[in-house]
């Protein structure tokens, strides 16, 4: 058994744990208290940043061990949870790659983070263009479906 404690927390204006319309959420990530700022030294050099994050509202009862349709959807194939990336997980973790916009001593403002207001953020750490895929990125045609509206703009109120 493994524990951790949050390096950061979201602040954002994004309460629903919807699964589309995460195009216009901006989010701080604010360090806990026992996180120095200078960790965050030279952080700024990188564009983008990805974040390992826990799904502290998912519905445990609802952890999926096996294979489901994603979204429930039975018009897209049964598969893995490892083939998904849906939110009841074995250990509920999410990670984003997103768009750093400014740090600021211990908070970083980022876009296109799908983590609600709340959430624990177990890591953070730089994406290096080393480590992405210098492959075409190949994946079935029901994961862009479901994809399609995930990064829509919600409409303002």
């Amino acid at each position: 058994m493994y524990s951790f404690e949050p390096v950061a927390f979201v602040i954002n204006n994004r309460n629903d744990i919807g699964d589309d319309n995460w195009g216009n959420v901006i989010s701080e990530i604010v360090l806990s208290d026992m996180i120095q700022p200078e960790s965050l030294t030279g952080i700024e050099d990188f564009s983008h940043l990805e974040i390992i994050f826990y799904f502290h509202k998912a519905d445990r009862s609802k952890i999926n061990l096996s294979s489901t349709h994603p979204r429930n959807n039975i018009e897209f194939p049964k598969v893995g949870i490892f083939a998904q990336r849906k939110k009841a997980r074995p250990n509920l973790l999410g990670s984003t790659i997103v768009k750093l916009l400014r740090k600021e001593n211990n908070i970083l403002t980022v876009s296109g983070l799908d983590a609600i207001n709340g959430t624990p953020v177990i890591d953070i750490k730089p994406v290096i263009r080393e480590f992405m895929p210098v492959e075409n990125i190949r994946q079935p045609p029901w994961a862009t479906e479901l994809m399609k509206k995930y990064w829509d703009k919600e409409a303002e109120s």
